[in-house]
């Protein structure tokens, strides 16, 4: 069998197209007497729910043992569904009956690709009619070029989630397609901010420049994080440590950091091809945490300040709200044996917050909102 096999892309694309076209009549026809901006602002707000949905069922893919539920890309043995891939899918699941391929977990891998490809067809839209409304959005070339930008990225997400197959969930790939998706999701919910401004009159900028710069380097920290949240679900070391506030024990258990945080190896195995040893399963898990405990400060303390200081009250408050979803949802990982739902709504929290700093850094200064809400005032706009 071949590992990437694509004949049956076209019925993929079609699939992708049939997600997609529904969710943008519906929208583009809710917004029909709108501004092109506003239409525009719709359809991102769209696209931005659905590629937040498509990193939680990314994320539930994982969980659920289901990333090599086809074992080719971009179909399955061949096939645009499990449905016409039946006979190979029992063949394997007769062998192994738990998997990795079995019925339910094609199904769950190839709708998570459907749902790529859908995302995928948006993002075609936006630029399209991005282009289209170039002159009424009168935003020069940047607007396009961001479009652009994200265009490129979802097709290397394509590339990565390809690699995540054919490379037999290779923890580093498995982790860098985890930061791609939040990275979509932060490309788009920045051109949502730069849409919706008028849309927001409510939500004044009023950013001081020490607490823009502070945002920025918490967004990175918190990029950093969900790095290292990848790395412990991808190398399954979640359960390496089950008690909290200590770890087998003791509050510095014993770890193999130069093991654990090699990063070209197989899952499972070293670089050289041996077992990972648990110590080194220990370092990852203990790391993802002790830095959990750094930002969770910061996240807080962050949110004080804003809050403190009558700064973007919304994000204070979304700071703070997030931070506790993932310090709940963290520990139920820890304490309760990683259940799956508390495992989705971990990957959730993280992606939510990287949306949520991306969108507030990415908001109009003031100045340029007013002079565009001025332009597009009742009283200055032609006869």
């Amino acid at each position: 069998m071949a590992l990437v096999d694509l004949s049956p892309l076209l019925q993929l694309l079609l699939v992708g197209a049939a997600v997609a076209t529904p969710l943008l009549g519906w929208t583009l026809w809710r917004q029909r007497w709108a501004e092109p901006r506003d239409r525009l602002a719709a359809l991102t707000v769209l696209t931005v729910f659905l590629t937040f949905d498509l990193v939680l069922f990314g994320a539930f893919t994982r969980l659920t043992d289901s990333g090599l539920g086809c074992p080719d890309w971009p179909g399955c043995y061949g096939h645009s569904s499990p449905i016409g891939a039946r006979a190979a899918i029992e063949a394997e699941q007769a062998v192994m009956p738990t998997g990795p391929v079995t019925h339910g977990k094609a199904w769950i891998e190839m709708v998570h690709r459907y749902l790529a490809t859908g995302v995928g067809a948006l993002i075609v839209a936006l630029l399209a009619l991005r282009w289209r409304w170039r002159s009424a959005l009168d935003e020069g070339p940047g607007g396009l070029r961001w479009a652009g930008l994200t265009l490129l990225w979802v097709l290397a997400q394509g590339a990565f989630g390809a690699l995540t197959v054919t490379m037999k969930l290779f923890p580093a790939i498995v982790t860098a397609h985890l930061l791609g998706g939040v990275g979509l999701l932060a490309l788009l919910a920045a051109q949502w901010a730069q849409l919706a401004p008028l849309a927001a009159a409510g939500m004044p900028h009023r950013w001081r420049p020490s607490q823009r710069r502070a945002a920025a380097l918490l967004l990175g920290l918190v990029v950093f994080q969900v790095a290292l949240g990848g790395w412990t679900s991808t190398n399954y070391a979640v359960l390496a440590c089950s008690e909290f506030p200590r770890c087998q024990g003791s509050w510095w258990p014993a770890m193999n950091f130069s093991e654990g945080f090699s990063v070209w190896r197989p899952l499972g195995l070293t670089a050289a091809g041996e077992p990972i040893s648990f110590a080194a399963l220990t370092a990852i898990h203990y790391v993802h945490r002790l830095y959990a405990y750094a930002l969770l400060l910061l996240l807080w303390g962050m949110a004080f300040w804003l809050y403190r200081t009558d700064r973007e009250p919304r994000l204070a408050k979304g700071l703070a709200l997030l931070g506790l979803w993932q310090l709940l949802t963290g520990l139920s990982n820890v304490v309760l044996g990683w259940p799956l739902l508390a495992a989705v709504a971990h990957t959730g929290g993280a992606a939510a917050l990287v949306a949520l700093l991306a969108f507030h850094l990415a908001r109009p200064e003031p100045q340029f909102a007013s002079a565009r809400s001025a332009a597009l005032h009742p009283s200055n706009l032609p006869a």
